[in-house]
């Protein structure tokens, strides 16, 4: 017989994390130091640098905070530093003052006011140039003054991130008595709607945050980026609502799940809106805003489908409309006032992960009941719930492209 160890855990765990073992965890660390040390001393053994410095810019916003004046803002996204020598507008060139300095280090920023006469309405042109005489080129296409953060145009971005993200989910909620009359098959129909909302949506985000992460440095990662944290989010989502083996998905916290993802999906709207009319893009505004809500009284569906057999209490359903809506408040304000093309993306791809993260609910969901019921998963009513809340969200889209 075996004896039984006497020595108590914490004696244990004292020797397993003691000073040998922190020692032998630093020991890589420094080695790393001393190579890296070596490489930058020694210039890595190629010896004398004889090709010309690789020059990138990235002109991340153009703005014209008043007449006769162009705000330029830039990142080095290479690995040299860039030095602007001249500036043109319109094939003319112009003076200019940049800050912090005419040399840009590498993943630094830069603003460029140009004293320029820009005309209302019109499009205007501006290239950079550098020392080594590398071209960066950047357009307006409707020049306008850029709203500055007054009470008034912050109230009215409010008001516009309520009429796009808001009101129309509360719209869409309405939808909840009617759901309630709905048999199995009809409820299994609408939570396949429901996903393929979310599938459209979900596809939509990436392809946002892919375009706007393509307009971002380089060196800041791009397409790699936005699946990372897409997949960091909807991983971590599934972390957070895990449950223990045989307990049950409350659909409530799938309807709140549902609202999370779309507001996400929303905040990444409202960033587009407010950029656009805060550019000037937005000529058609009232129609881009018309486009828009339409198209989110479809996520108001959505939201209501998993909770069509229960009966919540009013105040969760306008928390949930909250949850969806308001989002696009603080982004409308983000994108009018202090928009940045990678923090955009980020917030996208976050909003991609937490979709993607409530399809998963949602199928889960959509098993358990046909489990229930002793029908088919893929049935002639989930696929044509499916295809129906794609094409739906494919329709509205096509407003909001208008």
């Amino acid at each position: 017989m075996s004896e039984l160890s006497t020595t108590p855990p914490e004696a244990t765990t004292r020797r397993r994390w003691g000073a040998g073992a922190l020692l032998w965890a630093l020991i890589p660390l420094l080695l790393l130091g001393v190579l890296l040390a070596m490489l930058v001393i020694t210039g890595a053994g190629l010896g004398a640098r004889t090709a010309p410095p690789i020059e990138e810019l990235t002109i991340d916003r153009i703005t014209l905070p008043a007449h006769n004046q162009i705000v330029v803002e830039l990142t080095n996204g290479g690995a040299d530093p860039v030095t602007i020598a001249q500036v043109q507008v319109d094939d003319a060139y112009w003076e200019f003052a940049i800050t912090p300095s005419t040399t840009i280090p590498r993943l630094g920023r830069a603003t460029i006011t140009i004293p320029y006469p820009w005309v209302q309405d019109e499009a205007h042109f501006i290239k950079l140039l550098s020392s080594n005489g590398v071209t960066f080129e950047g357009e307006v296409a409707v020049a306008t003054v850029t709203p500055a953060a007054t009470a008034a145009t912050v109230w009215q971005y409010a008001l516009l991130g309520i009429y796009v993200g808001f009101i129309p989910v509360g719209l869409g909620l309405l939808w909840y008595p009617f759901l309630r009359r709905l048999g199995r098959t009809g409820m299994q129909a609408v939570l396949s709607l429901t996903v393929g909302l979310l599938v459209f949506l979900l596809f939509d985000t990436i392809a946002e945050a892919l375009e706007i992460v393509a307009k971002t440095a380089g060196a800041f990662g791009g397409a790699p980026l936005i699946f990372l944290v897409a997949l960091l989010a909807f991983l971590a989502l599934i972390a957070i609502g895990s449950r223990r083996k045989g307990q049950v998905t409350s659909r409530l916290g799938v309807a709140y799940r549902i609202a999370l993802g779309i507001g996400l999906h929303n905040l990444g709207e409202g960033l587009a809106i407010g950029a656009a009319f805060a550019t000037g893009s937005a000529a058609l505004g009232t129609f881009l805003v018309i486009g828009f809500t339409l198209h989110n009284i479809t996520e108001g569906i959505g939201i209501a489908a998993p909770i069509a057999r229960e009966r919540p209490k009013l105040w969760h359903f306008v928390a949930l409309a909250a949850l969806a809506g308001l989002p696009a408040v603080l982004g409308v304000w983000i994108g009018g006032f202090i928009y940045n093309n990678l923090a955009a993306a980020v917030f996208l791809a976050l909003g991609a992960g937490a979709i993607a993260q409530v399809v998963y609910e949602v199928g889960r969901l959509i098993v358990r009941q046909s489990d229930e019921d002793g029908s088919r998963v893929l049935s002639l009513a989930t696929f044509g719930g499916l295809v129906a809340g794609i094409v739906i969200m494919y329709a509205t889209a096509l407003l909001v492209a208008a």
